[in-house]
């Protein structure tokens, strides 16, 4: 179903109670998300790796600062999106 209810009687219950059925579609934040969590793998490596050595090196922080540009780009496409 378009609703997101796969179940029949779960749809006429939703809409005997309510007399409606919204469907959201989140899809568009599986990047956003994807873009969060490989900003958050690559800080655990730099960190291991500062842990290890007591060293950064500028291209890893030029790296998160990148892909912190880019997650900012999609939260105000996003929010835009919304409006």
């Amino acid at each position: 179903m378009v609703t997101g209810i796969r179940s029949r009687s779960a749809y006429l219950r939703k809409i005997a109670i309510d007399g409606y059925v919204i469907h959201l579609d989140y899809a568009y934040l599986k990047e956003h998300t994807r873009q969060i969590r490989m900003v958050g793998i690559n800080i655990n490596q730099i960190a291991h790796h500062l842990n290890a050595t007591g060293e950064i090196y500028k291209a890893d922080l030029d790296s998160i600062k990148k892909m912190l540009e880019e997650i900012w780009r999609l939260q105000r496409s996003i929010l835009s999106s919304l409006r």
